[in-house]
């Protein structure tokens, strides 16, 4: 769960770092229920302008790694 948590607080600081806030981002709460839970990292919702701005960002990404 450690693990998880600091996967978040990681994504939410490189995304930050280049201007996108994803409002939702979080621990889906269901993937840690159970005996053996297997927790997920919920990217959830964000607007078309957020979402435009993070393939911006991905696309920039790409070619700068060709």
């Amino acid at each position: 769960m450690r693990a998880a948590e600091d996967a978040v607080v990681r994504l939410k600081a490189g995304l930050a770092g280049v201007g996108v806030k994803l409002p939702s981002l979080r621990i889906d709460p269901v993937s840690c229920a159970g005996e053996e839970p297997v927790p997920l990292v919920d990217l959830g919702r964000c607007t078309l302008d957020v979402a435009l701005r993070l393939s911006a960002q991905l696309e920039a990404a790409a070619v700068h790694e060709r």
